[in-house]
């Protein structure tokens, strides 16, 4: 199982690298970042996502990946269009992240705050669902679990450290936390 996409970067060879990848391997795996950004370089290279694969985009990379939205409204369905088409589940990363599935089930996530808007936040939420999907969750589960348990360790986090000084390194201290309270 693959994560790809933090810290990749975007030149010429990493790209033909990336799709070279993605041309030869047909597992669900997890995109984000750079992979998101090569990928959106051209249209045609959106069909060369593995089935079942999850991407989280948030909403700058959605709109290079699939076009411009006048609103969220929009954005929700044309990520619902393009997750059954593709058929891919879509983490769409925002104030409310959505998780969108290939049958057009939208999930919407309750838990997280503003200190997740810094980077590496992304990067985070990223290796959680990746871990999931290689325990064997299925991709839906990998993703609502994942995006659900990355918001509720933040929540801990800003408890402790407030939202304003929270980092993504914080966030990850914090899991265990979100095991503990699980297990009450």
């Amino acid at each position: 199982t693959y994560g790809i996409g933090p810290g990749l970067g975007t030149d010429y060879e990493t790209e033909e690298k990336l799709m070279h990848f993605l041309k030869n391997y047909n597992e669900p795996l997890v995109l984000d970042a750079d992979a998101l950004n090569l990928i959106s370089k051209n249209p045609e290279n959106l069909n060369l996502i593995p089935k079942n694969s999850i991407i989280t985009p948030h909403p700058k990379e959605f709109s290079r990946l699939f076009g411009e939205s006048k609103d969220s409204f929009e954005r929700l369905e044309l990520a619902k269009s393009k997750a059954k088409e593709l058929n891919i589940y879509i983490v769409l990363k925002g104030h409310h992240t959505q998780i969108i599935t290939p049958e057009g089930n939208v999930f919407y996530n309750i838990t997280g705050n503003s200190g997740l808007a810094k980077g590496g936040s992304g990067d985070v939420l990223l290796g959680i669902i990746t871990s999931f999907l290689a325990q064997g969750y299925s991709p839906e589960n990998a993703a609502i679990f994942g995006v659900w348990l990355h918001g509720k360790a933040a929540d801990f986090t800003a408890e402790k450290h407030s939202k304003e000084a929270m980092l993504a390194s914080d966030v990850i201290q914090h899991i265990g936390e979100v095991f503990k309270y699980l297990q009450k």
